[in-house]
């Protein structure tokens, strides 16, 4: 409750004082609408002698009589303030605040009118207007008489619709004068304080998104360059009677001023645009964020922020006796803590009266001499250990009285109450005020209590400090580049040699492509084309070991692999990246304990070096004791980092489910927590055994497309690679799945608001089965195509529940031990949605099977797809080298190609039916179930 503090918190121009004279009663209301007959104004209520009306076009009224009064207080309150504001706006409702006091159409603009300031202060009025996060008022009090009740509200009408919101009122560019040069400087102002400046990072610091985050007055650049138009429109959408609401206090009749009231704002029209609500919702805050502000001043100064209820909530009402009880002289808690000890010379306190989530700043000045540490600790102490040192009945009691007191002399004050009765109506109604007042007369210690273990607590806080300094150290940003005057003139160097017009097709590759054997062993397929910039790709596959060699060494295998460029016998990790750069050449090592692929992109120039340089990394590495521990910590922390996750877990859980070797197996999967524990028993020496004995080219595979000299190629591989050949015999280990149907598993992850959703179905073929092509298109259908698949149609396109879903088909070349796996992401409380719109989309195929117009689309859209991928050299290269090791050869995708162009509906619909049971599909998810399913009784009561 802000009650008389709303204007100390305000910003709004300064009232003047005191004066009186009469003002003529002849200018003119608002010319607007008289055609029709005035409905009469509707009561809505009465509450302790205030009487709510509402008028025909929606403008609220609020009238309270106080003949005790030789005085009249006018007040319009307009829903409208920085919440509203877009990108680019900010500040804006408080430039309209002081453009409000400019001319009006019938106040200032009409040649022989006063303008409003001028009216203001003949009426004799002390008045302001304010802009706050959710509203903005313009007030006014001043001797009781008709005719400066008139003119008050005749002025008020009239600016409500007719404010001329003049560029020239904003900023005249011939006179270099305006308005905007006064806001600035209350900017300016703000801005030299360097306390008030804290306060504003720490809400911005703890808002992500809201605009509560941002201060009222606006971003300096925002109010230089508003723009009228935009500012205009601001006006005519917020100003308007159906976002309005005036309260006239004071000693006047009631009946008449009613009258009045409706003779001059009720014939304003309704307008008939929509007000549409804001709707962005500050998420909760995940853990303790910090600013500090170093600036010019004299004393230091430390605040802790908190998210809290908004004003409307009993919550806000337990917070205002917590404040009190908190920061108050001589009794609160914080000044015995911090102003009796002299850890602080004073305290604030900033409690912000919002309509949507607020906050509340607790902070403390500090000497500048003072330990600013100790304040802030001893502060923390009494804000976050209430736990410990629970709120008394004692305290709630004095806390009650001083606000009570505040409340009596408002109430007491007819002006003072109208003006307080803003913020209760930016924070929801009038009403709120007396209401909370009741509220507040009904709590106790516990409640009290409840509320500051809530909201004060770490995770919640945002702590600001201000350390004073006289020489900042500032980076000063450049502003926009004008990047056209950068350009004038620019031609650039020589443009790149273009490469050969290459014909993609599988038979012109395979036309193309030159393999042989070396002595050693190694195979390779090389396919030499002009490129743009004579450019080659190259892929180096190395085979390794056997089911027996490699038991118990996944781990250490997948180490050695990783760690392949971190050192030779010869280059550090550092000198082996900048040999690769000077190069040109981007090289990359993957793999595991069964194998490695080294990816090569360099020019045909380049190229011979860079076989050179890998031929080193892969035979001479030593791995560096202290690289290794790099890498360990480094893994150790992935895999802690996913232990938690969705997707990790259920994907862990589904290779769990279908994995069919036993524990020691290279392949066997262990749980996330026993790789972990693999992972961290993993030892340098280990590392360096395993690449002694198992590395070598005597079972690899190479690769190259694009430009190079392929005899001088083909002389280089047999010289760096052909007689390297492994200690460990390398023997194929054939691949095998567990057959598991209908499995159901749930994983609860606490506190992720997202989920992982897997449904899986083992399928004993491989790509050689006569069912292969049809499934293929089959499964692009349903879940294969990009943003295009019965799945993705209806689970994320009609239905909106996932981001990314999908299905695979998963059959490898060799084995009959392949799977069909379906995806989808999803918030937790939908995943169930998910999974039953996944489970109807695949009972929908395999009852009534796909179109011709999907089957006719699919092949076309798969087909195109390996078009583009034999675009890429790199992934030619990285095919070619695969297909080496199984003795396959590009003509094998031409007969894919033409297997899949003459399918029938009937042999695509019958391979789905064949292959995919609904009965069959296991399904896994992950996520945070028992959350959703309380949130979803909390909502529903069930």
């Amino acid at each position: 409750m802000k009650l008389l503090t709303v204007l100390m918190l305000s910003a709004g121009i300064l009232s003047p004082g005191l004066a009186y004279s009469q003002i003529p009663t002849e200018t003119a209301p608002p010319q607007l609408s008289r055609s029709a007959a005035l409905a009469a104004p509707v009561k809505v209520t009465t509450v302790e002698g205030i009487t709510e009306y509402r008028l025909a076009n929606g403008m609220r009224v609020m009238l309270f009589p106080d003949p005790s009064k030789a005085s009249l207080t006018t007040n319009i309150i307009y829903m409208v303030g920085s919440r509203h504001e877009n990108y680019g706006e900010t500040g804006m409702a408080h430039l309209l605040e002081h453009l409000l006091f400019k001319p009006s159409a019938n106040f200032g603009v009409k040649k022989g009118t006063k303008t409003p300031v001028e009216v203001l202060n003949a009426i004799g009025g002390q008045f302001n207007g304010t802009t706050w996060y959710d509203r903005t008022n313009y007030f006014a009090t001043f001797p009781a008489n008709d005719d400066n009740l008139r003119q008050m509200l005749a002025l008020e009408a009239d600016r409500m619709v007719n404010a001329a919101i003049d560029q020239n009122d904003l900023w005249n560019t011939k006179t270099n004068k305006g308005e905007m040069t006064v806001v600035r400087n209350e900017f300016e102002m703000g801005e030299s304080d360097p306390i008030g400046v804290t306060t504003e990072r720490i809400q911005a610091v703890a808002y992500d998104w809201h605009n509560y985050g941002k201060s009222t007055i606006g971003a300096r650049s925002d109010i230089e360059q508003v723009n009228i138009p935009r500012l205009r429109a601001f006006y005519k959408n917020y100003y308007q009677p159906d976002n309005a609401a005036l309260m006239v206090a004071g000693r006047f009749d009631e009946a008449k001023v009613l009258k009045q009231v409706n003779e001059l704002f009720g014939r304003i029209p309704k307008p008939s645009r929509v007000l549409q609500p804001t709707y962005t919702a500050e998420p909760t805050q995940d853990g303790e964020r910090a600013v500090t502000v170093r600036r010019s001043g004299g004393t230091q100064f430390i605040g802790a922020g908190y998210h809290a209820a908004p004003s409307g909530h009993p919550d806000a009402v337990a917070l205002s006796l917590l404040s009190r009880i908190l920061v108050d002289a001589p009794s609160g808690r914080l000044h015995k803590a911090l102003v009796e000890s002299k850890l602080a010379t004073r305290l604030e306190h900033d409690p912000v009266s919002n309509l949507e989530p607020g906050y509340r700043i607790f902070g403390a000045v500090v000497a500048k001499e003072g330990n600013l540490d100790l304040t802030q600790d001893a502060m923390l102490k009494v804000l976050e250990n209430l736990k410990t040192q629970p709120i008394t009945d004692a305290e709630v009691a004095r806390a009650k009285q001083q606000i009570n007191k505040g409340i009596e002399l408002a109430m007491a004050d007819t002006a003072n109450l109208t003006i307080a009765l803003t913020e209760s109506m930016a924070a929801g109604d009038w009403r709120l005020f007396f209401l909370q007042r009741d509220q507040m007369e009904k709590m106790d210690a516990a409640s009290v209590q409840a509320a500051a273990v809530k909201y004060l607590k770490p995770s919640n806080r945002t702590l600001g400090r201000f350390i004073p300094t006289d020489n900042a150290d500032r980076t000063e940003v450049p502003a926009k580049t004008n990047v056209m005057a950068s350009l004038k003139g620019y031609t650039g160097r020589a443009a790149v040699a273009q490469g050969e017009a290459f014909d993609t097709s599988p038979m012109n590759i395979e036309t193309r492509t030159q393999r042989f054997t070396l002595p050693g062993g190694l195979k390779a397929a090389l396919l030499p084309k002009k490129t743009k910039g004579a450019t080659v790709s190259a892929t180096l596959q190395l085979r390794l070991g056997s089911e027996d060699s490699l038991k118990g060494k996944s781990q250490i295998g997948e180490f050695a692999a990783a760690m392949l460029l971190s050192g030779t016998d010869r280059l550090s990790r550092q000198e082996i990246k900048d040999s690769f750069d000077q190069l040109k050449a981007q090289v990359s090592i993957s793999g595991n304990a069964e194998g490695i692929t080294a990816n090569i992109t360099s020019t045909k120039e380049n190229l011979p070096a860079v076989i050179d340089l890998l031929s080193e990394v892969l035979k001479k590495s030593n791995f560096p004791a202290k690289e290794f521990q790099e890498q360990q910590l480094a893994a150790i922390n992935r895999a802690e980092q996913e232990i938690p996750e969705p997707e990790p877990l259920a994907s862990n859980a589904m290779a769990r489910l279908i994995d069919a070797t036993p524990a020691g197996h290279v392949r066997h999967v262990g749980t996330l927590q026993e790789q972990l524990a693999e992972t961290k028993a993993v030892t340098v020496e280990s590392v360096r055994a395993f690449h002694t004995a198992f590395y070598g080219a005597n079972n690899a595979t190479f690769s190259a497309v694009g430009n190079f000299d392929e005899i001088a190629l083909k002389a280089q591989l047999a010289s760096r690679f052909g007689m390297w050949k492994s200690t460990q015999a390398y023997v194929r280990i054939p691949r095998s799945i567990k057959t598991v149907a209908g499995a159901k598993i749930a994983l609860e992850t606490p506190d992720k608001a997202n989920s992982m959703l897997l449904a899986v179905q083992p399928l004993t073929i491989n790509d050689s089965a006569s069912t292969y092509p049809a499934l293929l298109i089959a499964n692009h259908m349903l879940g294969g195509g990009a943003l295009r698949s019965r799945l993705a149609d209806r689970i994320r396109q009609k239905e909106g529940l996932s981001y990314g879903v999908g299905s695979q088909l998963n059959v490898p070349a060799l084995d009959p031990a392949g799977m069909w796996v379906a995806y989808a992401i999803s918030a937790p409380q939908n995943t169930a949605k998910v999974e039953a719109a996944m489970r109807e989309e695949v009972q929908k195929a395999l009852s009534s099977g796909f179109t011709e117009e999907e089957l006719v689309d699919a092949k076309k859209a798969w087909k195109q797809s390996n078009e583009v991928n034999r675009t890429s050299d790199a992934s030619l290269a990285q095919r070619l080298a695969s297909y080496l090791k199984i003795d396959r050869s590009m003509l094998h995708d031409k007969e894919l190609e033409a297997k899949v162009a003459a399918l029938s509906l009937a042999q695509v619909n019958d391979a789905l039916r064949q292959n995919l049971k609904a009965v069959n599909i296991s399904v896994i998810s992950a996520g945070d179930f028992a959350k959703a399913a309380k949130d979803a009784k909390d909502t529903t009561g069930k």
